[in-house]
C-alpha cells in the first residue's frame, strides 16, 4: 500500500523552546576577513582622517624624526 503522510512537524516547537530560541551572541568587532579589499583601504584612510589635530601632529612629528634618521644611516 502506499505511504500516505509525507511530512510533519508535530512537537518540533516544543522540543525547540524547551532550552530557550537564544540570539546569535554579537561581538564588538565584526571580523574584517572577506571584506572587500577596496573598502577595508579606504577604512583606513577614513580612521586617519578622524584621529584628533594633536595626535597627527605628534604622528607626523614621528614619521619625520624616522626619516631623518633613515637618511642619515
Amino acid at each position: 500500500m502506499a505511504k500516505s503522510k509525507n511530512h510533519t512537524n508535530h512537537n518540533q516547537n516544543s522540543k525547540a523552546h524547551r532550552n530557550g530560541i537564544k540570539k546569535p551572541t554579537k561581538s564588538r568587532h565584526e571580523s574584517t576577513l572577506g571584506m572587500d579589499p577596496k573598502f577595508l583601504r579606504n577604512q583606513r584612510f577614513c580612521k586617519k582622517g578622524n584621529l584628533k589635530p594633536a595626535l597627527q601632529l605628534e604622528r607626523a612629528a614621528e614619521r619625520k624624526v624616522a626619516r631623518e634618521a633613515k637618511a642619515k644611516k
